[in-house]
């Protein structure tokens, strides 16, 4: 009832209307700032870079976002998830020196701004429904695991000579053997603190997150320590003269060789930055008490131009952020003014508060961003992934080890491949021919099913005075999702009710496209439009108990299947005397699993002639 109250009260606004919830949105910012800090020196460090640099990014992220919009309560900055990929790219970049990396990286993350800015204009956010959630839940586990790994040095207080997962993995154990003890000690303490708060389910972990208390008690642990200063953050004596690092376009114009690798960098970066920003506003959104829906192309706009404008200023990527999103809800913060105010306040600690920063253990920080790595790839994510099917928990797994022994660019493309290959022999099991088919038909049977794969699955679209009708007759999957999506788009506003015909030519659903069509449903229902169903679901073959999982029609003959498309396919609102009540009432008809099913096509055949 309390969220209902909320969601009908006047919703604010970005820009200067916005202003007037500055009181809300001031408490959530100074809130988000203290998440902010060890957060974005985290990532930094994580990253291979200077730790003053990941405060630069927060900071200019909030200081452009309110002026874009896009999103309404995300909070915006350094990402964990991008952090082995920037971290891969300065070493290539700089030929084993991050110092000479990483103002060649910076160009990079400015070109990748450039690059989402152009596709923004394009309204190109709505590619990203074209990557399988099992793919895209693989990429973030391998990143978990990435950084996990990548910390390691941190923990231990020693530098590792490996940079590539499985290296690590096999020096860490005579890098334990030589570890800090008391940096070891002190890291150690700092993750079990986090992960005993965080198992507490009390009301003001929400308001001050475990990774807060945690940098804080790691601080103080580190005084009392005595750790030496080499253990400690150490940030520029004038961060705002001498803490800036600028991005280095000569070096890159006059090296040819390092065209490639800035290439193959613009191309990950913009790739991930782009799945995992529209993921997080879309979760940011479902949580949002006021019920608004971010813009995912302003989103990518506003993304493109705070990584322009952070790596002038030698910042890292910026994206928004989960966790401090959610404190912001928490905290009450109702515009995007409140990622200003936690700028105006990172600035404030900047300037009279250097010497506590300078205080925060390396070991702490790392210990925190291991979190975040782990909360990526904890067993309860492989869990949930097997529980909605097999098929989903094979392309995940192929996602993560592609990704940890290759890099991530590789990893997303060999788990699209592994999930193409995998419903095109799906889509291709439930045809049958009647007696023997060749090696040579069987081949080219399973090629066209491939093909269907891209092809539009709506193949009628109806109103009537009962609803809005949508008939599918092709596999639905995430590689037609762009079909889909503008078929869901063309809804007329005036339907309260819409129906999704599943038919009998549809071979295949799986987990993402189901996904979409019931989060379809229940953000109809909720927006107060009307109600949608769908019809015909029951039919196919559940590959699990999970709601989202992967169907799969009953076997059914290819020659049948085929005069039946036909026929469907030639249906149409413009044949000369034909009603939408007449031709709902044909499209009713179809069915293979009946014997009305070649009466059918020859009424189709004669409503079309």
């Amino acid at each position: 009832m309390k969220e209902d109250a909320i969601a009908a009260a006047e919703k604010p606004r970005n820009g200067l209307a916005g202003l007037k919830h500055w009181r809300h949105d001031m408490i959530a910012g100074l809130l988000v700032s203290m998440i902010s800090v060890p957060f974005s020196l985290g990532i930094a460090v994580a990253s291979g870079a200077p730790p003053i640099c990941g405060l630069v990014s927060a900071i200019i992220a909030g200081l452009i976002l309110p002026f874009i919009g896009g999103s309404y309560v995300t909070i915006s900055g350094p990402a964990a998830g991008l952090a082995p990929a920037l971290l891969a790219a300065m070493i290539v970049l700089g030929r084993g020196d991050l110092a000479i990396g990483y103002p060649l990286l910076l160009v990079a993350i400015c070109l990748t701004g450039v690059v989402q800015v152009v596709l923004a204009k394009f309204k190109a956010a709505r590619f990203s429904s074209l990557f399988p959630s099992s793919v895209v839940e693989g990429m973030l586990a391998s990143i978990g695991l990435l950084i996990i790994a990548k910390e390691l040095p941190l923990l231990v207080g020693r530098k590792f000579a490996a940079h590539e997962f499985w290296g690590i993995l096999a020096e860490a154990p005579s890098q334990f053997a030589r570890m800090e003890p008391r940096v070891f000690l002190l890291g150690i303490a700092t993750l079990a603190l986090i992960f005993a708060l965080a198992a507490l389910k009390t009301k003001w972990l929400k308001v001050v997150p475990p990774q807060v208390i945690a940098a804080v008690f790691g601080l103080v642990l580190a005084r009392f320590m005595g750790l030496d200063w080499q253990y400690l953050i150490q940030l520029p004596d004038k961060p705002f003269e001498h803490g800036f690092v600028f991005p280095n376009f000569h070096g890159v114009l006059a090296d040819s060789a390092l065209w490639w690798p800035i290439f193959t960098t613009v191309l990950t970066l913009t790739l991930i930055d782009g799945v995992e920003s529209l993921a997080t506003i879309a979760a940011i959104d479902k949580i949002d008490p006021f019920r608004r829906k971010s813009n995912p192309n302003r989103t990518l706009l506003a993304m493109g131009i705070s990584n322009v404008c952070s790596s002038m200023a030698g910042g890292l990527t910026i994206i928004p952020g989960g966790v401090k999103s959610t404190a912001c809800i928490v905290g009450g913060g109702r515009t995007q003014w409140a990622n200003f105010y936690n700028a105006l306040f990172l600035i404030l600690y900047l300037a009279i508060g250097r010497n506590v920063i300078n205080m925060m253990p390396l070991s702490a920080l790392g210990a925190i961003v291991i979190y975040t790595g782990y909360k990526l790839c904890a067993p309860k994510v492989w869990r949930h992934i097997a529980h909605i099917g097999g098929e989903q928990l094979f392309v995940f797994t192929v996602t993560v080890l592609a990704t940890v022994t290759t890099d991530l660019l590789w990893g997303i493309a060999i788990g699209m491949l592994a999930k193409l290959a995998l419903e095109a022999w799906l889509a291709s099991r439930v045809e049958r021919l009647e007696g023997c088919e060749r090696l040579g038909g069987r081949v080219a049977r399973c090629v066209a099913r491939s093909c269907e794969l891209f092809s539009n699955p709506v193949l009628q679209s109806v109103s009537t005075p009962e609803g809005h009708h949508l008939y599918f007759g092709r596999p639905l999957v995430c590689f037609n999702a762009l079909h889909l999506n503008r078929a869901l788009e063309q809804i007329p506003a005036s339907a309260s009710v819409v129906y999704f015909h599943v038919t009998d030519l549809v071979t295949l659903i799986d987990h993402t496209t189901t996904t979409t069509l019931l989060e379809f449903i229940d953000d109809f229902k909720a927006s107060g439009r009307g109600v949608a169903r769908i019809v015909g679901l029951e039919r196919l073959r559940s590959w699990s108990h999970h709601q989202r999982c992967l169907r799969t029609s009953p076997p059914i003959l290819a020659e049948d299947r085929a005069k039946v498309f036909q026929a469907l396919t030639h249906l149409s609102l413009s044949a000369p005397g034909m009603k939408s009540s007449d031709l709902l009432r044909e499209l009713d008809h179809f069915s293979l699993s009946t014997p009305i099913a070649s009466e059918s096509v020859e009424s189709a055949q004669l409503i079309t002639k």
